[in-house]
């Protein structure tokens, strides 16, 4: 987590968004975890809808529920990823080819290579979060009592969620700061991306930010710099927001 702050703010993750085409690939981590202010409940302080997963076990979601709920929580300046669907947009996009390894060069030697190689392990997404996931939990059962991750209270998720961060916590099959890394980026990419994907619903995230989303007519407002966009998202459907 950023050493500016006991608590990063909403605005320092805007700050450090990189906007990509859903498709194209996970975008670059951002630096530091985004938590609650002042928070003392595990409650997702959003209220989720009824989608039911269809990749996810019960116990996965149980864990995606707390954590994307402190990554990108509820507050003033706009809706938290829980109310924005990101759950569910992260269990249909693990059934995608991108996320399942089938768009992947997946064959050895897997390696830890230099940053601007990418990534090289065994594991295609959908794997590296359902494998850290586990990893996370029983990490969280032999030290808390056998309490999952899910269980703890909001200080203690967040504590996890920053040593994950830094790689501080040794887990089994897995490197914890990969984990956290393509976790974040997964709840960032579902917070922002175009509805038809099942997150940022109602385009709360385009709205909050003042993106106009799919509209063709916004050239005039490109170098605008001290006006906020006056005019409402449209989706990829062709919907207001």
């Amino acid at each position: 987590m950023s050493d500016e702050t006991k608590s990063p703010s909403r605005r320092s993750l805007i700050k450090s968004l990189v906007f990509v085409p859903m498709g194209v690939g996970v975008a670059g981590a951002i630096q530091g975890v985004t938590g609650a202010t002042a928070s003392t409940t595990t409650t997702a302080e959003g209220k989720p809808d009824d989608y039911k997963p269809t990749f996810f076990s019960a116990d996965e979601w149980r864990f995606l529920g707390a954590a994307v709920d402190r990554l990108i929580p509820h507050d003033e300046h706009g809706p938290g990823a829980v109310e924005s669907g990101v759950l569910e947009f992260l269990d249909r996009h693990m059934q995608t080819p991108y996320a399942n390894g089938g768009v992947w060069y997946m064959q050895g030697p897997f390696l830890e290579a230099a940053p601007e190689f990418g990534y090289q392990g065994k594991l295609p997404l959908r794997d590296i979060l359902r494998v850290g996931i586990k990893a996370m939990d029983a990490h969280c059962t032999a030290n808390f009592s056998g309490k999952r991750f899910a269980d703890l209270g909001v200080a203690k998720q967040e504590a996890l969620l920053k040593d994950a961060e830094a790689g501080k916590i040794k887990l089994e099959n897995i490197s914890s700061k990969l984990f956290f890394s393509n976790l974040l980026n997964e709840t960032r990419n579902g917070y922002f991306a175009d509805p038809r994907h099942g997150g940022n619903k109602n385009m709360g995230a385009w709205k909050m930010i003042g993106y106009p989303g799919m509209r063709a007519d916004y050239l005039d407002w490109v170098e605008v710099r001290d006006k906020p966009y006056p005019i409402g998202p449209v989706d990829l459907a062709g919907r207001r927001g």
